[in-house]
């Protein structure tokens, strides 16, 4: 069964329309948050990229969290959560997240041993999206 799709989905075109699988994949995959952090604190952070198994579509997420002691804690829960999705994650890198509610504000700086320095621009964007009413910064800074 062929399903016709009035945005593009370029990357899961099959002669012109979309099966019904892979729309469903992508229906997925967009209903996958962009980003789940902490609502309060200082906290490592990781940018993940999340494909369709056997697809093109994919999407970056950001995951951060204090109970996590390492960045590795953060992707081993996140990604069997994605794979129960039929779906694939890899980390980016990482780094931490100083996030303060009462004045609206998230810096975003560090980097993770493990998985190296996430592309602070890419994940301060997706925060941007969760997170319009803030004020977001980034840098290359350590602490």
């Amino acid at each position: 069964m062929f399903v016709a799709v009035s945005r593009p989905l370029t990357a899961l075109r099959v002669s012109g329309v979309v099966s019904q699988a892979a729309f469903t994949m992508a229906d997925a995959l967009a209903k996958i948050p962009d980003v789940e952090i902490d609502p309060e604190g200082t906290f490592k952070y990781i940018l993940l990229r999340v494909n369709v198994k056997d697809g093109d579509a994919n999407k970056d997420i950001v995951r951060g969290t204090k109970s996590a002691e390492y960045h590795n804690h953060i992707f081993e829960k996140v990604s069997p959560a994605i794979a129960a999705l039929g779906m694939e994650c890899k980390c980016l890198g990482g780094g931490k997240i100083e996030h303060n509610s009462k004045e609206k504000k998230i810096r975003v700086f560090g980097e993770s041993t493990a998985f190296g320095k996430a592309d602070h621009a890419v994940s301060s964007e997706k925060l941007k999206t969760a997170f319009s009413d803030y004020e977001i910064t980034w840098s290359d800074d350590k602490k």
